[in-house]
């Protein structure tokens, strides 16, 4: 198919560096799909697709994004190719997707209508609005209408999002309202001997887990632990430093201070009837404390950077979560949470201590941990809708 003239000038407009060569690594033999995060909102989801297509269906998976996150079996992460027609010829060339999936309605023409030409299928999920990669939409006549007549399927999250497809140009019949995508929301692993002991040994007493804890709010937990104390004068305090070179120092000066019973879990030793902390160190032992906390406080959220820890981990195991007044990258996932009333937020070591006392009743805790559940399982159906388009496009049978 013949270039259009907004598509010349838009190519115009893409100059390519000569001297920058774009390295691609071996392909995957056999079918691929090709996923396209184009920020950082999105590539939680595309993420979890990604995991599905592989887990479920055992087909290799291409994911492009300018940040992909850490690697995923079974899934080749790529930088995307540069949207001039050179470059989107070489990386299709090379990759040969036999679908391309584009989250969000980020339009990237050149790359689009060489797919077009070697008649890959075109999919937008998560889509919200369509929009060219440099936002230059005036400058192209007739690009947006034909860059969305492309898409075989367009998957809204909602019907607004919806209207603005159809509005650009899109195929009345490739849009549907599907809704979000479910995010990321690993299951951490677990050792179930060690979670049955340990279940057994607390099962009689309330427990509250404070994770990835940075030096400096190490005061502000425990002055929150002495406050909860006095609501639930056997409560535990599961301890996990935000460094795990950190809890042998730690749990040595609260030893020290002489005004706290400790466990050290590095030593193998369990929290009797009378330990009042136990201070874990080993990150891969998260999932057993999140299963075994009702309550969790994200550490770096008080007065860090952040929580150290992605909020959607306790909240997949059932544990309501308590966190501080800092973000950081966990902006949109503890946003979704507070929106759905399933974390509670404090802004001091005196207002820890009184959510957490408040949370110690078992159904407000309970209450807090469904809805953070509901949250981190939400868009479930939706994936599983997008895998079933998938599917049915590679099939030949659409």
């Amino acid at each position: 198919m013949a270039a259009s003239l907004g598509l010349t000038l838009y190519n115009l407009g893409q100059r390519r560096d000569p001297t920058e060569v774009l390295e691609l690594p071996a392909r995957p033999a056999g079918r691929l799909v090709w996923l396209h995060a184009p920020g950082e909102a999105l590539v939680s989801p595309v993420r979890a697709l990604a995991r599905r297509l592989v887990e479920e269906d055992g087909l290799p998976v291409l994911l492009t994004a300018p940040q992909a996150g850490p690697d995923l079996p079974g899934v080749v992460i790529q930088q995307p190719p540069p949207d001039n027609p050179a470059d989107a010829r070489s990386f299709l060339d090379h990759w040969r997707p036999e679908v391309a999936v584009f989250a969000g309605g980020q339009l990237r023409p050149a790359v689009m209508h060489e797919a077009a030409e070697r008649n890959i299928p075109l999919v937008v999920v998560n889509g919200k609005a369509p929009a060219f990669l440099r936002e230059r939409d005036s400058w192209y006549p007739g690009l947006m209408r034909q860059s969305l007549a492309r898409f075989r399927a367009i998957l809204a999250v909602d019907e607004a999002a919806a209207r603005a497809f159809r509005k650009g140009g899109a195929n009345l019949s490739a849009v549907a309202v599907t809704g979000r995508m479910e995010e990321e929301s690993p299951v951490l692993p677990v050792n179930e001997s060690d979670r049955a002991a340990l279940s057994k040994l607390l099962s009689a007493r309330p427990v509250w887990f404070a994770a990835g804890v940075p030096e400096s709010e190490e005061a502000a937990v425990l002055q929150a632990h002495r406050l909860a104390l006095q609501h639930s004068h056997r409560l535990l305090l599961i301890l996990m430093p935000e460094h795990p070179s950190r809890s042998a120092a730690l749990a040595a000066a609260l030893e020290e201070a002489g005004t706290w019973v400790v466990a050290e879990r590095a030593k193998d030793e369990d929290p009797e009837p009378e330990t009042e902390i136990l201070v874990v160190e080993n990150p891969a032992e998260y999932g057993l404390w999140y299963r075994l906390a009702p309550i969790t406080f994200l550490g770096g959220s008080l007065s860090g950077k952040g929580p150290v820890r992605n909020p959607m981990e306790a909240a997949v195991l059932g544990s309501a979560i308590l966190h501080g007044p800092k973000t950081g990258q966990s902006g949109l996932a503890l946003g979704r949470l507070g929106a759905a009333r399933a974390t509670r937020a404090v802004a001091s070591a005196s207002g820890l201590g009184e959510a957490l006392g408040d949370l110690l009743a078992p159904d407000r805790a309970a209450r807090l941990a469904q809805a953070a559940w509901t949250v981190a399982s939400d868009g479930a159906e939706v994936t599983e809708a997008v895998m079933q388009r998938i599917r049915t496009i590679m099939d030949g049978e659409e």
